[in-house]
């Protein structure tokens, strides 16, 4: 199986965009956070990931924090016309690298800022506003109107293009199309955890992009190793020549035609392992397979 060229397209808003992207967070240092090891080998993953063709980078100033975007200007700028640089706001890192919210609307403000500077560039492709309704819904969190607010401000000055939202539920996902016109829905989601259905139903009623993360689960829970273990994965994959990884990610996007995945890893050769995984394309056989796949709690 070999990788091909990446001609199988879906959309954030108005902006055309490969079905199989790039997400830069795993090129900080371990626990995404501080320097990676090697920044020559991720400043080399970016290179080669734009030479095959991802034209979606996903990124974040929190990301290390301010090692990545560093990392991709470093690599890339100046940037193919085609690269759609995607970031993601309301969230920062005290100096032990826990993550901590940072929404209110001056914090999403200064955090734009923060990414165009770094990025070196005048506008964001997309910004996604990133809630905490899913993974911590105890916080007292600012409202969302005021949030896209500021955003919808933003937009119309030119400093950002398209609005997403992120870890938010499916009435969220709705309210915030009425508000802002969001074009992107980046929720966790895989098919060891698809307890995100009803926010990825939301999007496909709404014409909207899903960009799931963790989308071979979570990596801080495992994830991965179960995925590699899975029986119906392991047998889907052998008739592909595939691993079962490849296939999870396969099955993301037979189950969604704007199901947009931005894979991370800090390694050429894995890189070029999920860009290939557009090669593969599952039957109604291998897809009812692989509904039987047990999933995991919500979470883990």
């Amino acid at each position: 199986m070999t990788t091909p060229h990446l001609t199988t397209t879906g959309h954030l808003g108005t902006l055309p965009v490969s079905r199989i992207g790039f997400g830069a967070m795993q090129l900080a240092g371990p626990g995404v956070f501080g320097l990676p090891a090697d920044p020559d080998r991720s400043r080399a993953v970016l290179r080669r990931a734009v030479e095959l063709g991802v034209d979606h980078l996903d990124t974040a100033q929190f990301y290390g924090p301010d090692v990545v975007n560093d990392l991709i200007r470093e690599a890339l700028h100046p940037y193919p016309d085609h690269l759609r640089l995607v970031t993601k706001i309301g969230a920062e890192r005290d100096e032990q690298g826990a993550w901590l919210p940072a929404g209110r609307p001056e914090q999403l403000v200064e955090q734009v800022e923060q990414n165009l500077r770094s990025l070196r560039v005048d506008r964001m492709d997309m910004v996604n506003l990133r809630r905490f309704d899913l993974d911590a819904p105890e916080l007292d969190q600012p409202a969302l109107e005021d949030q896209l607010e500021v955003l919808v401000r933003l937009r119309d000055q030119g400093t950002i293009a398209q609005i997403g939202i992120s870890s938010v539920g499916a009435e969220v996902v709705r309210r915030a199309v009425e508000i802002a016109g969001v074009v992107s829905v980046q929720n966790p989601y895989s098919i060891l955890d698809r307890s995100g259905q009803d926010s990825l139903e939301a999007a496909r009623e709404l014409d909207l992009a899903f960009v799931p993360y963790f989308p071979l689960g979570s990596a801080f829970t495992g994830g991965p190793a179960k995925i590699a273990a899975e029986p119906r994965l392991a047998a889907v994959a052998a008739t592909y020549g595939a691993r079962p990884a490849q296939v999870a990610l396969a099955w993301l996007l037979a189950s969604y035609e704007n199901m947009l995945l931005i894979p991370g890893t800090s390694s050429v050769a894995h890189l070029e392992e999920n860009l290939a995984v557009g090669s593969i394309a599952l039957d109604a056989e291998d897809m009812a397979t692989l509904e039987e796949v047990e999933q995991a709690p919500a979470g883990h």
